[in-house]
């Protein structure tokens, strides 16, 4: 946008120095929430469904956890949740980053660990197919590009559903933000017009812009875009506005799609519950955005933010394994079954953390930042 043009927002003065957004406690503060909302889907794996974990509990979990089960069965709210604090945290990292930086940062944040845990929840499904059946050799394949669901490929990782999700996330931003440079005015401009397509594409039904523009999940990566605003400049009426319209119809396509009327079985919803969880996850990220969290400065929190990737990846195959040697073949209890269970995915996440995305991850961006060939433009 040039200096001449018209305006979409003044731009709110950046914070004085001495009260950066970026202070250290506030990030430690969004790290501990990644985790939670890890261990949210992690519990509703484990105790709040059906399918494969019945079999490894050798019943419904609903009877192993009468009670955990009934809370369990809304961890499957913490993807959302995730959304909200990408958001967030995209809009952060690429912020002076150019294009090239922005692609290589996501290469090689996301693919080492998601490599590593393809080859481990195959090793496991080869070892006991009783639990997960192993896919071909040509899905295997296609799941490495982490492309296997437009293709049509069987999934070896049942949670990387969501990973198609933020890969869209990401390419959007990149192409509608990123490439012209990260502003103020371009990043409201991004969150006006996605809620707008969001809308308008939910009620046209259209699945080929369904998938492109992604209505069920746009509000959560808005409202987490605008807190990032919020964090960086300060909040005013309309980052606010932005945050409370994306929380609105948030709500809305969550409990739509986990909710429904006359809907009885083990692991029954409640709408009300479904609003209080989805406005807990904004309320959070909203608390680090206005620097009420500056008090959670614990070291130990840094740790949890960098476990969370690799534990997600690994806990729902791999637990359900674990949980079937422990359980049904060990005879352990459930309680410590689940106890030894998150523990040891943890303590896996840990060592893929340590021995793989730490000394792989800066490799593969430095593989991937080559000079750009004279006379062309490049992702630079």
């Amino acid at each position: 946008m040039s200096a001449s043009s018209p305006t979409l927002v003044a731009v709110p003065a950046p914070p004085a120095r001495g009260t950066a957004p970026e202070r250290r406690g506030r990030l430690l503060a969004l790290d501990g929430l990644r985790l939670v909302a890890a261990l949210m889907v992690c519990l509703y794996h484990y105790a709040g469904r059906g399918g494969p974990v019945s079999a490894s509990w050798h019943e419904t979990p609903a009877k192993v956890f009468p009670t955990l089960s009934q809370a369990a069965a809304y961890g499957c709210l913490g993807v959302q949740f995730f959304f909200v604090i990408s958001g967030f945290v995209i809009c952060m990292s690429s912020w002076g980053r150019t294009l090239g930086d922005f692609f290589r940062s996501r290469v090689a944040r996301l693919y080492p660990a998601y490599w590593v845990a393809l080859v481990l929840v195959t090793a496991a499904a080869v070892a006991l197919p009783t639990v997960v059946h192993p896919v071909r050799v040509d899905e295997f394949l296609v799941n490495l590009t982490m492309l296997q669901q437009p293709m049509g490929a069987t999934r070896v990782l049942g949670v990387c559903w969501t990973l198609w999700v933020e890969v869209r996330f990401y390419a959007l931003f990149a192409l509608c933000v990123v490439v012209r440079g990260v502003t103020y005015r371009r990043v409201v401009l991004f969150c006006c017009v996605w809620t707008l397509a969001a809308v308008v594409c939910r009620a046209s039904g259209n699945a080929l812009t369904d998938q492109l523009v992604m209505p069920e999940y746009a509000p959560f990566f808005v409202g987490g875009l605008a807190l990032y605003l919020i964090h960086r400049f300060g909040g005013d009426l309309l980052l606010w506005g932005i945050v409370a319209v994306s929380w609105l119809l948030g709500q809305s396509t969550a409990t739509q799609g986990l909710w429904h009327a006359g809907a009885r079985g083990d692991f029954h919803r409640d709408p009300y519950v479904i609003v209080a969880v989805v406005t807990l996850a904004f309320t959070a990220v909203a608390a680090v955005a206005v620097g009420l969290t500056r008090w959670a400065s614990w070291p130990w929190l840094a740790t949890a933010g960098a476990l969370t990737y690799p534990f997600y990846l690994v806990h729902e195959h791999l637990g359900w394994f674990v949980i079937r040697v422990l359980h049904r073949g060990l005879g352990l209890p459930p309680w410590p079954t689940l106890a030894v269970t998150v523990l040891g995915m943890l303590l896996l996440a840990g060592l893929i953390h340590r021995y793989v995305e730490k000394p792989l991850g800066p490799r593969l961006k430095r593989a991937l930042k080559k000079a750009p060939v004279p006379g062309t433009s490049a992702l630079s």
